[in-house]
């Protein structure tokens, strides 16, 4: 069962954008490490991550098992993309009709 979305925004200075998020909007987080802040949203969480235009976005669903809910998602028909394991969590894409695609993430940090 997907339970909550993991949604990362880059940023040009991501350390500021950390300390925006954690102290003037007052998000409840983690830190995943070396200052690598996770905040928790209701009902989901959001990561800045680095990059260099400011302006790109990524969505991920999450799940606590991503096998299983690649399982239940072909079997309603969903075309589901090969996991991927990084390390920090196991990864796979989740066809949209339109054909776009969503990430679908089990992550192995705590979760906010």
């Amino acid at each position: 069962m997907i339970n909550g979305a993991h949604v990362v925004l880059y940023s040009v200075n991501a350390e500021a954008d950390r300390a925006f998020i954690r102290d003037v909007l007052g998000f409840a987080h983690i830190d995943a490490g070396d200052n690598w802040l996770i905040f928790r949203l209701p009902p989901a969480e959001v990561a800045v991550h680095p990059g260099s235009a400011g302006d790109g976005h990524e969505l991920f669903l999450m799940c606590d098992d991503v096998a299983a809910e690649i399982m239940r998602l072909t079997a309603a028909g969903v075309a589901c993309g090969p996991i991927n394991d990084p390390g920090w969590g196991r990864l796979t894409t989740i066809d949209l009709p339109s054909g776009a695609q969503l990430g679908l993430y089990e992550p192995r940090h705590e979760r906010p």
